[in-house]
């Protein structure tokens, strides 16, 4: 029976896929895990302390991951709370994975910043939040480790509006930091949410009914008293108002403070976030926008990760559903070969556990079984055909010339080399004059180290990598291009589609180049 589009209402209405974005150390693995937790997923949370970790966080499944304690690919968990279905998309905050987290992006309908209250906006934190400002999501603010010594929590929001170019309002406020922090003010609730317990591990509510209620200097005591009437004023006066409008559209972040590691403010904010994120939305495809109530089955594929189990040498591609109701054994049609695939073994993860699903709705992200025909960005679809926007391929930062130790075993090269490039670890470009030689761009260092481990243990090739001058990567669009113009402190290459591209040593380089081509185009994405 043909579901309707109140049923997919219904279904869609339940669900929150959210992206989780910041930078190393930020405790965003820690986040992850409470939430996981309140939602029933998981009994005990494996906290991740650094390479010597005797259990592992439970979104680090490969073996890279659990030798350096990080995350390195992007892995979704999915959970159940209070008649909500979220999605976790939990992306690698190591500087050096942003290629996966960008397109990791484009799959989620909002994200939730974690910032670590003693350091602040952070530089990978800076790239993800710009990705996410590009695409208009709304964003959530978590300010981390308030039981640890931080900065003052208005230089952080300031912060977030200097650097970021976003409003910021705070949904609670701390009662002090680091040894002296007792717990929250809820602003909405007008409440205490207080920090307990001989660890700090319990939670005390208290209702109030104001911040200059008695209660709230007999709890905090008298400078902390003082201190919270002081702030909290001038956030009445001066600061922001709530508006969910501006939150929708991306220009105010709600800020929540707490504790991860002690699982202190985790609950409130997650039951704030499902109340005021966005539920599954709109996707723009070539027959136009495409609503998720639509009946017709659509998604397209953001995501390829080869061995996620080493035993069994699998290839799993991570689709999100945009309309309509995944059942398992459908037929569809895979738009870009133009023939018709039948979906059997669709599963759910919660990292290294998968479950088959039987059915799964707008806004969910599902694994298909991948026997080498999908791409990132192809679109599946039961109805006319359509393909969504195309993902962006990311300007590479760092470049190696390749080669292989034996070249009796080039077939298992080439073939690590398509399978690491169609999940987004590497790009791979070729050069236009002399020799044909193979250049590896990556946005960060750890990619290359990623990349000769995962072609040492998964393909058996042991490989050489040779450091290029070259800083950036501009894709050029011209229609009469002359290579000799790209030879000093630069090389024109080719990407895998044949596109131009050019790699500069530096920016003096590229503005030189800029400026002899002025009818080209420079561009820092595919085209």
């Amino acid at each position: 029976m043909n579901p309707t589009s109140t049923d997919i209402l219904t279904e869609v209405r339940k669900r929150r896929t959210f992206a989780i974005i910041s930078h190393p150390d930020a405790g965003k693995t820690t986040l992850t895990e409470k939430l996981l937790l309140f939602g029933g997923a998981i009994r005990l949370a494996g906290t991740v302390k650094g390479r010597k970790a005797s259990r592992h966080a439970t979104s680090d499944w490969m073996e890279i991951e659990k030798q350096r304690g990080i995350s390195v690919t992007s892995s979704v968990m999915q959970f159940d709370y209070e008649g909500h279905k979220v999605n976790i998309l939990d992306t690698p905050g190591h500087q050096d994975f942003s290629e996966d987290t960008y397109r990791t992006l484009t799959a989620a309908d909002s994200a939730v910043m974690l910032i670590d209250s003693a350091k602040g906006v952070e530089a990978q934190t800076k790239k993800l939040f710009q990705v996410c400002r590009k695409r208009g999501i709304p964003i959530f603010t978590f300010m981390n480790k308030m039981d640890r010594e931080g900065r003052d929590p208005f230089d952080l929001m300031e912060e977030i509006e200097q650097l970021l170019g976003i409003r910021s309002y705070p949904m609670n406020w701390p009662i002090g930091s680091g040894k002296q922090f007792c717990g929250v003010y809820d602003r909405v609730k007008k409440r205490l949410e207080l920090f307990k317990g001989g660890d700090h591990d319990e939670i005390e509510v208290r209702e109030v009914s104001g911040y200059d209620d008695p209660l709230v200097r007999e709890i905090a005591g008298d400078y902390l008293y003082e201190q919270l009437q002081e702030q909290l004023q001038l956030l009445d006066i001066a600061g922001d108002e709530f508006d969910l409008e501006r939150v929708a559209s991306g220009e105010l972040t709600p800020v929540f403070f707490g504790s991860a590691i002690n699982n202190f403010g985790v609950q409130t904010f997650l039951e704030n976030f499902l109340q005021l994120a966005p539920e599954p939305t709109p996707r723009n495809s070539t027959q136009g926008v495409i609503e998720p109530t639509y009946e017709k089955f659509t998604g397209y594929i953001f995501k390829i990760q080869a061995n996620m189990n080493p035993a069994h040498r699998d290839r799993i591609a991570f689709l999100r559903i945009c309309s309509g109701k995944f059942e398992r054994g459908m037929s569809v049609k895979h738009v870009r070969v133009g023939k018709d695939i039948k979906l059997s073994q669709p599963q759910q993860f919660l990292a290294q556990e998968r479950d088959i699903v039987e059915e799964a709705f707008p806004g969910d992200i599902i694994g298909l079984f991948d026997p080498g025909i999908f791409r990132i960005g192809d679109s599946l679809t039961q109805g006319p055909a359509l393909e969504f926007e195309e993902l962006p391929t990311f300007s590479p930062e760092m470049f190696s010339k390749v080669t292989i130790k034996n070249a009796l075993k080039q077939k298992q090269f080439l073939k690590g080399i398509d399978q690491l490039t169609e999940e987004g670890t590497i790009q791979v470009f070729r050069t236009t004059v002399g020799f044909d030689e193979m250049i590896l761009g990556v946005v960060g260092q750890l990619q290359f180290e990623v990349m000769e481990h995962r072609m040492r243990a998964e393909y058996g090739v042991e490989i050489l990598l040779q450091r290029l001058p070259y800083q950036f990567a501009r894709w050029v669009v011209d229609d009469k291009i002359d290579p000799s113009k790209f030879r000093i402190n630069s090389l024109l290459v080719k990407d895998k589609k044949d596109n131009y591209v050019a790699l500069f040593e530096n920016e003096y380089a590229m503005r030189s180049a800029i400026e002899k081509m002025p009818q080209a185009k420079f561009l820092e994405t595919a085209p």
